[in-house]
């Protein structure tokens, strides 16, 4: 479904692989959304600075995401360990947060079908956003699914190591003082230990269809 002329703004939140970027992705491609993730941001982010080490790293960042094309930021490989860390301290800095928000709300200025996830889209980015739905899933099966996307890059990787980088992940995420983790009063919960890909999908179709129903009258 395209909507022509329209507008569809949607928040996904959530904690570290709790299927937040699949569930989104999935409804960005059903209803032609243009998708952004929050996530590869901050990764990307860490990526450069990881990278480049510069000296001044507020203005570094910044002249990269002026010029940033989010479209190639699939293209390079932002999940390993050492930037899944780096990524959780650099997104407690406000300054960080203001350059990586600014890009954001620009993006939804841009496009005005969208779906943009994360972990404070539904109370910093789109506040006003059509349909907001916050991800939650069971930590031992968030880990489990973590553990063998990372298994097929790094054979050693270790089910127990996943398991305490994610708890840690998300209690800096909900913890930290600036824009932290937290489910918007509005927002649908999904819990994807409960549901596969397409009851997933369907679930959070129904209640998409029935804002374009409600705001559109179709």
């Amino acid at each position: 479904m395209k909507l022509k002329n329209k507008t569809l703004q949607i928040a996904c939140d959530g904690g570290a692989a709790t299927g937040k970027s699949t569930g989104a992705k999935m409804i960005a491609k059903k209803y032609k959304l243009k998708f952004l993730s929050s996530g590869l941001l901050y990764r990307y982010a860490s990526y450069l600075l990881l990278k480049h080490e510069p000296k001044n790293k507020i203005n570094f960042l910044r002249k990269k995401f002026k010029v940033l094309n989010h479209k190639n930021l699939e293209k390079i490989k932002l999940h390993s360990p050492k930037i899944s860390d780096h990524s959780a301290i650099i997104a407690k800095k406000l300054k960080v947060r203001k350059i990586l928000k600014n890009f954001q709300i620009q993006f939804a200025k841009k496009y005005n079908n969208c779906c943009i996830e994360g972990r404070d889209i539904s109370t910093k980015i789109l506040p006003d956003s059509n349909v907001k739905f916050f991800f939650k899933c069971n930590l031992n099966i968030a880990a489990l699914r973590r553990y063998k996307d990372l298994k097929k890059g790094n054979k050693k990787t270790k089910l127990k190591d996943v398991k305490k980088a994610l708890r840690i992940r998300n209690n800096h995420d909900i913890k930290r003082k600036n824009s932290p983790l937290l489910k918007h009063r509005d927002a649908i919960e999904i819990d994807t230990g409960k549901l596969k890909k397409q009851q997933m999908l369907e679930k959070m179709s129904k209640y998409v269809d029935r804002e374009i129903k409600d705001t559109h009258g179709f």
